[in-house]
């Protein structure tokens, strides 16, 4: 019998041993290893062999999104699926962008999830449907249309985002980045529309969320 061969990746231990216990009872199933971060994750598939990677978004280090897309890089035939708490449009949005195969929130029904490992190792696309719910309201707050092009975030609006979330004014990002007051009022502003948000608060649950903070 051929094993699905599966390494979690989630920062809470209690978390990830409860996904691994059920698991336990699905068939053709195989736990082979578990890490707490992105980085741990590339580091273990240097000596693990495993089919499908089922990861939380918020992870410390490099989040859920970011190791997606460098596992597309180092490990194109890995299958991921993303396995949150989180089930926001830009959440899914992000992490199917970047190349997850599913979209587990984790407060599905008990057999959802051997259902979505099932789904995506056939070759399928498998998405809750709470996370489904989000993707149909599509974005609240902002014009941007669902089918429009995605625009991801640079490395500067990353860096105002997480200061931003550590509570520095306009004057003292400026200061920080050496850009102008002007310039950080312009990300914030942008910022509000990639991220589908209407205000600094959802800024700064977007850096939490996400672990950067």
């Amino acid at each position: 019998m051929e094993y699905i061969r599966i390494i979690i990746v989630d920062n809470q231990d209690l978390v990830a041993e409860g996904i691994a216990a059920r698991l336990a009872d699905t068939p053709q199933v195989q736990v082979v290893g578990r890490a707490r971060s992105g980085k741990a994750l590339l580091h273990l598939l240097r000596s693990a062999r495993a089919d499908l990677v089922l990861i939380d978004v918020s992870l410390r280090e490099m989040d859920g999104i970011d190791t997606t897309r460098q596992l597309r890089l180092v490990s194109p035939g890995l299958k991921v699926l993303a396995h949150s708490a989180l089930s926001q449009i830009e959440y899914v949005n992000s992490m199917l962008i970047e190349g997850a195969c599913g979209y587990v929130v984790k407060d599905g029904a008990h057999e959802e999830l051997a259902l979505a490992i099932r789904t995506v190792m056939a070759g399928g696309t498998y998405i809750s449907p709470a996370a489904r719910d989000s993707i149909a309201q599509g974005y609240r707050y902002t014009a941007k249309r669902m089918d429009g092009a995605y625009v991801g975030l640079t490395a500067r609006e990353r860096e105002i985002i997480r200061l931003i979330a550590l509570e520095r004014t306009n004057d003292e990002i400026s200061q920080a980045l050496q850009i102008t007051v002007d310039t950080v009022k312009t990300h914030r502003k942008n910022l509000m529309g990639k991220l589908n948000v209407r205000g600094v608060a959802g800024l700064v649950k977007y850096a939490v969320d996400r672990c950067w903070v």
